[in-house]
């Protein structure tokens, strides 16, 4: 089963381009699902289902046609499937604190529900195998970096939490029953925490294994969006994805020649140099700004006709290699970069706000640092088996 993953900041257009390239899997013959991440759901409305039978009120995927499903994960239904104990906990907790019934139920919506609801989904279809490829349309970046660190944390918590919080609990429950002013939570409580473990184990192997997922960076050609867009490269990349293409939306059209859009057509042009150069050699697609809005199936296959031309196929894998990585040895922090074409030679190194540039003959790279090593300087580099390893440290003044 292929994964996509599309994030970008809110409204660049994400959910479009996801659509889109689940309506072209689909007419390609893959059994396809498009799911949405986002609390703010707007999938439905990109199919223009709204006023027919969709209308939101369903938790499992809807066909769409025999090939494409779309799934809205409705987190007040995942919470009766999958988080009942938790939450009712989470409630009762709640109310001894005067907070009202509806109230109580609407803040016992932790933050990391809807996201780890999502995952469970996706690990339950790769193991049933129902969908040749699942889209994924996450919310805005911010969001869909807590998405890729939940396993990772979650594992964390499980191992070295959850073992002695649940033998504590268990230990002074009948103590506590008298002194407390809460209800402690009761077994069930963690046998619940316990069996969403379960269900999500193996997820964060299945999302960093290039061969199956890749994320799909979605921006505009403006500078405040790219920044962002360069911001989650880096996280992503941090937490072992791989991003194999970045989609510029909504490029002002040749055809536009106007002089109202000079300042636009000059600034944009300029932010497209700076896109194609930063995420080298990361694929990067340009989609044109439309004349109309893109709503309904007939807009979606038009824009996926611009989006995958000549009959490509959005499930291709076209990059396994992770462009860079960041390692930590021994107190040292070190930025691993892939250059399969350099020599020794001629490689040049410098600093550059947060970012570490890396310079080949005439090519530059500029990678992103994340806050950790943002501070730090590149001290030695050494170059081996096509992988450049750059040390860096701390500027001793």
């Amino acid at each position: 089963m292929r994964i996509l993953l599309f994030t970008g900041k809110g409204g660049v257009g994400k959910t479009s381009l996801a659509a889109a390239t689940g309506v072209r899997m689909a007419q390609l013959g893959l059994r396809t699902l498009v799911m949405s991440v986002d609390p703010a759901h707007s999938l439905a409305d990109s199919f223009d289902l709204t006023t027919g039978l969709f209308q939101g009120q369903t938790a499992d995927p809807f066909p769409v046609n025999s090939h494409l499903a779309i799934q809205e994960v409705n987190i007040q239904k995942e919470i009766r499937r999958h988080w009942q104990e938790i939450s009712s906990y989470v409630v009762s907790v709640l109310r001894t604190t005067g907070i009202s019934g509806v109230e109580a139920e609407e803040l016992a919506i932790l933050p990391g529900m809807e996201e780890l609801s999502a995952m469970l989904y996706v690990n339950q279809y790769w193991r049933e195998k129902l969908y040749d490829a699942v889209v994924l349309d996450c919310a805005p970046t911010a969001e869909s970096m807590r998405f890729v660190s939940m396993p990772t944390t979650l594992d964390w918590y499980m191992k070295h939490v959850f073992p002695f919080q649940r033998s504590l609990l268990k230990a002074v429950r009948p103590l506590a029953r008298h002194v407390s002013p809460v209800e402690l939570p009761t077994d069930s409580y963690f046998a619940n925490v316990q069996e969403l473990f379960r269900k999500l184990e193996g997820i964060d192997e299945l999302l960093e294994d290039p061969r199956l997922t890749s994320v799909r960076l979605a921006t505009n050609p403006e500078k405040m969006v790219l920044r962002e867009t360069q911001r989650a490269f880096v996280y992503f990349s941090l937490h072992g994805l791989t991003v194999d293409t970045v989609i510029v939306n909504r490029v002002l059209p040749s055809e536009v020649t106007d002089s109202y859009f000079d300042d636009w057509r000059v600034s944009q042009e300029e932010n497209l140099r700076e896109i194609e150069e930063y995420f080298a050699p990361v694929r990067v697609k340009k989609v044109p700004l439309f004349a109309h809005e893109v709503l309904g199936r007939p807009r979606l296959e038009e824009l996926a006709s611009i989006l995958y031309p000549d009959g490509e196929n959005p499930a291709a894998v076209i990059r396994t290699d992770r462009p860079y990585s960041f390692e930590k040895h021994d107190g040292s922090y070190e930025v691993r970069i892939h250059l399969p074409f350099a020599t020794k030679g001629e490689i040049g190194l410098f600093k550059k706000s947060d970012e570490l540039v890396v310079e080949i003959g005439t090519l530059r790279r500029h990678i992103g640092l994340p806050t950790s090593m943002a501070a730090l300087t590149p001290a030695r580099a050494r170059l081996d088996n096509k992988i450049l390893t750059v040390e860096m440290k701390e500027f001793a003044s």
